[in-house]
C-alpha cells in the first residue's frame, strides 16, 4: 500500500513518517507534498491509498484538495491534520468523507490508531468493490444469454407486456414489427464452429445499427435453432432499408450470405408470433434457386404454391429397384427434377418436404431388404450444406447426393441379395415362423424351395443346431409363454392360437419341455408382476 503525506511545513511531514507504523499497517511506499496543486500530481501517479493532509497551505488549501479528491480519486482514504481547533474545517472534512481529523502536535498513539482504522476501512471497501467488480464482470458475461431468454420469453407470449421492457430499452409502442435473420451451417464454420462467436459478431452489428436509429433490438430467438430476431417499434418506413443495410454489412464481415425476412406489423395488443410466423411462411416460399445479390424479403401478400409429392413416383421408383440398376433410375430423378423445380422455381418448403419424402421411401426400402436404417440428422441441417455463401441452393449438387445415396443402396440390396440366396436356411427359418401355426411337413417346404427334403433336413441342424420339429416346438411355446405371461386367454384358446387343437397335448408337451403346467407357469410370472 501506499500513503501521502501533504502539508506545507516539512517538519510536520518529517514527524508524521517518523511516528508512524507503516510497517505493521502494510505501507511500503510514503511521498510527500508542500502544497494541494502537488498533492494532485501524485495522486494522478501513484494513486496512494492512505492520505494525509493539512487544511492550510499555500497554492490549494485542504478543503480544495478534498473535494478534488472526492471526486477523482474517492477509493482513497483520507485523514485532516491540522494546528487549528476548528469546528469550520472539521465539518468541510466530514463533508468530504475524510476518516478522521487530527490535531497539531500529534499524539503518535492516536495517529496510529487513526492510520489502523483507516487502512482497515481502506481494505474493508477495497473487498466490496471486488465483490461488486466480480459480480458486475458474471452479469455483463450473463447479459445476453438473459436478454436472449427474456426476448425470447416476450416473443412467446400471447399478447405484448410492458414488464419485459425494461433493462433492454424497448420502447413501448402502438406497433411492432419483427424481422427474421436466418443463420445456415456455413455462417457457424466461418467462425471455425464457435457457435458463441458467431451469434455475439452478428448481434453486435444488428444492435449497432438499432442503437444508432433507436428502433428496435435484435436477440438470439432461442426457440429455434440458427434464428436471430429483430423487433422493431420505431422507423418503420425504413425497416427495409435498415435490413438491407445489415445484409450487407454481415455478407462483409463473413463472406456469408444470412437471408432476413420481414413479418407483418402487428398492434401492442397482439402477439409478436404473428409477426413472427408472417415472416416464416416468406422465407420457406421464397425461391431458393434465384441468385439475388440481397436475400431481404418484404412481401405485403404470401405467396401460396401447391406442394408436389414424390409419393405419386412410388410405382415408377418400384420399378427401378426391381430392375437394381441405376441407369433405371436415371429418367424418374428427371421426371422429378423437372416437376419439383418447373421454371427454375423451388421454394424451402417444397425442398424440405421433398427431402422428408425421401427419407420416408428410402427407409422403407432399407427396411424391405432387412438392411440398417442409417440415423440422419435434421432435415433443414442437412439441406443446409446445399446453400452456397450467396444463399442460392446449389440443386444439382444436391440431385448428384442423391444420385450417390442411390447408387449405395443398390450395391447394399444386390450383396444382400447375395447372401440370402446362398443361405436358403434363413428363408425356410422365416417361413416356419410364418406358419408356425399349422403342421409344416418336410415335403411342402421342399416343393417350395425345390430343395430335397435330405438337404433341407440336414442344413437346418447344421445351422440351427436343432431339427425343424423341434424348432417348431420351441417356437410354438415361447408363443404360449408370452401369452400366458401377458394374457387372460384360457389354456385351450392359447394351443388352438399356437397351432396345437388338442389342448391335453399341448399341456404335455409344455411340461415335458419347461418342467411345469401351463397354469403354473402362469401363477409363477403373475406373482411375479
Amino acid at each position: 500500500m501506499k500513503a501521502l503525506i501533504v502539508d506545507d511545513e516539512k517538519h510536520v511531514r518529517e514527524g508524521i513518517k517518523i511516528l508512524g507504523a507503516w510497517e505493521q499497517n502494510g505501507i511500503d511506499e510514503i511521498y510527500e507534498a508542500g502544497n494541494g496543486e502537488d498533492a494532485i500530481q501524485l495522486i494522478q501517479e501513484y494513486k496512494p491509498e492512505i492520505i494525509f493532509s493539512d487544511m492550510k497551505m499555500p497554492k490549494m488549501d485542504g478543503v480544495s484538495l478534498l473535494e478534488w479528491i472526492k471526486g477523482n480519486h474517492p477509493t482513497g482514504k483520507t485523514i485532516v491534520v491540522t494546528g487549528y481547533d476548528d469546528y469550520h474545517y472539521m465539518r468541510k472534512a466530514i463533508h468530504f468523507g475524510s476518516s478522521d481529523y487530527l490535531l497539531k502536535p500529534i499524539d503518535p498513539e492516536i495517529l496510529n490508531h487513526t492510520l489502523e482504522s483507516a487502512v482497515g476501512e481502506w481494505k474493508k471497501e477495497e473487498l466490496d468493490r471486488e465483490r461488486k467488480e466480480n459480480s458486475s464482470q458474471l452479469i455483463n458475461e450473463m447479459k445476453p444469454i438473459y436478454r436472449d431468454r427474456k426476448l425470447t420469453k416476450l416473443m412467446n407470449r400471447d399478447h405484448i407486456t410492458e414488464d419485459l421492457y425494461e433493462g433492454f430499452g424497448i420502447h413501448p409502442s402502438d406497433q411492432y414489427q419483427v424481422a427474421l435473420v436466418r443463420i445456415y451451417g456455413k455462417t457457424i464454420e466461418a467462425f471455425h464452429d464457435d457457435r458463441d462467436l458467431a451469434y455475439f459478431t452478428i448481434l453486435n452489428v444488428i444492435n449497432e445499427i438499432m442503437m444508432e436509429n433507436e428502433c428496435g433490438i435484435g436477440f438470439r430467438y432461442l426457440s429455434n435453432k440458427g434464428e436471430v430476431v429483430i423487433i422493431f417499434w420505431n422507423k418503420f418506413e425504413q425497416i427495409e432499408k435498415l435490413l438491407k443495410q445489415i445484409y450487407q454489412l454481415l455478407r462483409e464481415a463473413m463472406n456469408i450470405s444470412c437471408p432476413i425476412v420481414l413479418g407483418k406489423p402487428v398492434h401492442k395488443n397482439n402477439s409478436l408470433m404473428d409477426s413472427y410466423h408472417y415472416a416464416k411462411q416468406l422465407y420457406f416460399n421464397r425461391n431458393i434457386l434465384a441468385a439475388e445479390e440481397c436475400r431481404v424479403y418484404a412481401e405485403d401478400k404470401l405467396p401460396s404454391h401447391s406442394l408436389r409429392n414424390l409419393m405419386d413416383y412410388t410405382a415408377h421408383i418400384e420399378m427401378a429397384v426391381h430392375a437394381g440398376e441405376m441407369g433405371a433410375f436415371v429418367e424418374v430423378i428427371h421426371q422429378i427434377e423437372f416437376d419439383f423445380a418447373a421454371d427454375h422455381f423451388l421454394t424451402l418448403k417444397q425442398l424440405l418436404h421433398l427431402e422428408n419424402e425421401y427419407l420416408v421411401i428410402s427407409n422403407s426400402w432399407f427396411k424391405h431388404y432387412h438392411l440398417p436404417v442409417l440415423a440422419t440428422e435434421e432435415i433443414e441441417k442437412r439441406m443446409d450444406q446445399f446453400f452456397d455463401e450467396n444463399g442460392t441452393f446449389k440443386l444439382e449438387e444436391y440431385i448428384q447426393r442423391k444420385r450417390r445415396e442411390i447408387a449405395i443402396f443398390l450395391k447394399k440390396v444386390k450383396k444382400s441379395t447375395v447372401q440370402k440366396n446362398s443361405n436358403i436356411i434363413y428363408e425356410i427359418e422365416k417361413y416356419l415362423q410364418a406358419n408356425f401355426d399349422r403342421d409344416v411337413k418336410l415335403q411342402e417346404i421342399s416343393e417350395h424351395f425345390y430343395i430335397s427334403r435330405e438337404y433341407i433336413s440336414r442344413k437346418f441342424k447344421q445351422e440351427l443346431n436343432v431339427n425343424i420339429s423341434d424348432y417348431i416346438v420351441k417356437f410354438r411355446l415361447k408363443k404360449a409363454k408370452s401369452l400366458l405371461k401377458n394374457s387372460q386367454l384360457k389354456i385351450y384358446e392359447i394351443a388352438n392360437i399356437i397351432g396345437y387343437q388338442d389342448d391335453k397335448y399341448f399341456r404335455k408337451v409344455f411340461k415335458k419341455v419347461e418342467g411345469i403346467t401351463p397354469n403354473e407357469y402362469r401363477e409363477v410370472h403373475m406373482k411375479l408382476k
